[in-house]
């Protein structure tokens, strides 16, 4: 094969590596995640006392996990809207870190195109997509759109079918569908930390992070401890790095 036909074969390659349907593709490993979080969110929805709509709304226009779960427990306890809201307001912050660590892939972009792409963004997408900007170097737009489209449209399905099912199922806790979104988390860390190959230094950042985390709790209320545990943690793993 002369150099030109591998020049193209390797372009085009590249391009499929980057395409909607590969983004679709990457995205396949986490949907059964997604599936059980999302059947278990809808669980406690509906029997928050969310009807059919409000949970289909709830999900298409909230679209998040850790923010359902915890609407669903307010609602159920009788919690006012404004205490909801801003409860949500402060547990979602960390989005601003993940669209911000994902913004320099994405600066060539228009302010639009790059809000389509953060209105969608979600830890597990987050994920993906950074370990596809570490293999490649690089995130294209068609392929986060793949991504970021196969994970929503999975969520409000699997958000349906546990409001439905739901119905029949009085005791969430008793199957321990409270403890779902946890579990998702703890295995999503488990696997990046073995992906990464650096287990040393990401459980010495996981100490970090669960000691600011309880330290600032004891003195701000609400979500302000991941926040900062987060910046914080994260600030010493990479002096670490970089360090040795």
């Amino acid at each position: 094969m002369s150099q030109e036909g591998v020049r193209v074969k390797s372009f085009t390659a590249t391009e499929d590596k980057g395409s909607f349907l590969q983004g679709v593709k990457d995205c396949i490993p986490t949907l059964l995640g997604y599936l059980s979080i999302g059947f278990a969110a809808g669980v406690l929805e509906k029997t928050a006392g969310m009807s059919i709509m409000e949970i289909i709304l709830l999900s298409v226009l909230l679209y998040a996990g850790s923010a359902q779960f915890i609407a669903a427990g307010m609602i159920a306890v009788g919690s006012s809207a404004t205490a909801i809201i801003i409860t949500i307001f402060f547990v979602n912050l960390r989005h601003i870190l993940l669209s911000a660590a994902l913004s320099p892939y994405f600066r060539q972009l228009t302010m639009f195109k790059n809000m389509l792409i953060g209105s969608l963004l979600t830890d597990e997408t987050f994920g993906v997509a950074i370990n596809e900007a570490a293999k490649r170097k690089q995130i294209h737009e068609k392929w986060m759109h793949g991504l970021n489209l196969t994970a929503y449209l999975n969520w409000i399905v699997a958000n349906i079918a546990g409001a439905y099912l739901g119905q029949w199922i009085s005791d969430p806790e008793k199957f321990g569908l409270d403890f779902a979104l946890p579990a998702m988390f703890i295995g999503l860390l488990i696997l990046a930390m073995v992906s990464r190959k650096k287990v040393k230094l990401d459980v010495i950042v996981a100490i970090c992070a669960v000691f600011i985390t309880v330290g600032v709790a004891l003195i701000f209320p609400g979500n302000v401890g991941v926040i900062v545990a987060t910046v914080v943690a994260s600030t010493i793993g990479m002096v670490i790095d970089k360090w040795k």
